[in-house]
């Protein structure tokens, strides 16, 4: 058996994801009140050629201490040796994050190219959740957190829709397991 791959990304919620379309009554404008406008949930995210999809939130920006701590949160549930594949993210770049990896036998990266998100069918993910999003209007920084939550779960129950994310991102050849 060779190496699981894994995609990993960073993603922020905040309450001011784009609204989406809604119906109103002719000529009374719909108006959306939101509780802040910058970012309050960032998400690391990993998603696997075996169609799994993992998450570790953090209530600010991620810096390389919160890569490191997602690393081994992903690194419970991922068994055997692992290909990371990521950008270019000065967290992932950091010190501390580089000597882990080191110091893990059976771990690997390939970095991306700069900037081609296009080829990180993880980016998919995060944008589906996104999406779903769109409309919302969480009240707290717990309800978003749980609408995020609930969006990256109905993921988790569609392999075949992160199967399709792969091919998207144009890696049909990759030996994806569902």
């Amino acid at each position: 058996m060779g190496a699981q791959i894994v995609f990993i990304d960073e993603v922020g919620f905040s309450f001011l994801n784009a609204p989406g379309t809604t119906w109103a009554p002719r000529g009374e404008t719909p108006v959306l009140r939101r509780v802040s406008k910058r970012r309050v949930l960032s998400t690391m995210v990993a998603l696997t050629t075996k169609a799994k999809l993992l998450k570790r939130h953090f209530d600010h920006a991620i810096h390389g201490a919160d890569v490191l701590e997602g690393l081994k949160h992903f690194r419970q549930h991922l068994t055997g040796p692992l290909i990371l594949v990521w950008d270019r993210l000065s967290a992932h770049r950091d010190c501390g994050v580089q000597e882990w990896i080191e110091s893990q036998s059976d771990i690997s990266v390939e970095w991306l190219p700069p900037y081609a998100p296009n080829l990180n069918p993880e980016e998919l993910c995060h944008g589906n959740v996104k999406m779903q999003l769109r409309g919302a209007m969480p009240e707290s920084i717990q309800e978003l957190r749980r609408l995020v939550d609930k969006g990256f779960a109905r993921l988790r129950k569609r392999p075949e829709t992160l199967i399709a994310f792969f091919h998207h991102a144009g890696l049909q050849g990759v030996n994806l397991i569902a």
